[in-house]
């Protein structure tokens, strides 16, 4: 995780997740909810797999979906992983920036796209768990990167 972005956070520094924490978070956690904008300005959110490669958050989504065109016409969006049941337990992340594509939509396997070797990597171990450590492509889905320009974290726990 970059440093700067953990130092911008100004309210709740003393439950803020250091570096390492939001680290461990986004890796260990398998769900976030992405937060878009429909065309009609209405706010759109939808839970989905995605790994974190200590830099970017990548999300492998279907390409027809509300998210895949509110993301495509504007790449604005919010991130949210979190975990906790209980108020003294509750900790998470909010990633903002905005989303781009990488690599061909949908993604087929076909085509050599160096930049995607590591978050397919990632996913594959993370998700499918294919004992090669290969990536299925159902020639439905393809990527899109989050490198936060803003990060908000909370730890309950530190109450």
């Amino acid at each position: 995780m970059q440093p700067d972005l953990i130092s911008t956070q100004r309210r709740g520094r003393r439950i803020a997740l250091t570096s390492d924490e939001v680290d461990a978070l986004l890796t260990e956690h398998r769900v976030c909810r992405v937060a878009t904008l429909t065309s009609s300005g209405a706010p759109h959110v939808s839970p989905l797999w995605y790994v974190w490669d200590g830099t970017s958050l990548w999300l492998y989504s279907i390409v027809r979906s509300q998210r895949w065109a509110d993301l495509l016409r504007d790449g604005r969006a919010a991130v949210v992983v979190d975990a906790g049941d209980d108020f003294g337990e509750l900790h998470g992340v909010e990633l903002r920036g905005r989303f781009e594509q990488v690599g061909s939509a949908p993604r087929t396997g076909a085509e050599d796209h160096p930049e995607l070797a590591t978050p397919e990597r990632l996913f594959a171990a993370k998700y499918i768990a294919n004992p090669d450590g290969s990536m299925y492509h159902d020639g439905r889905h393809a990527w899109l990167r989050l490198t936060p320009e803003k990060v908000a974290s909370w730890d309950h726990r530190k109450i």
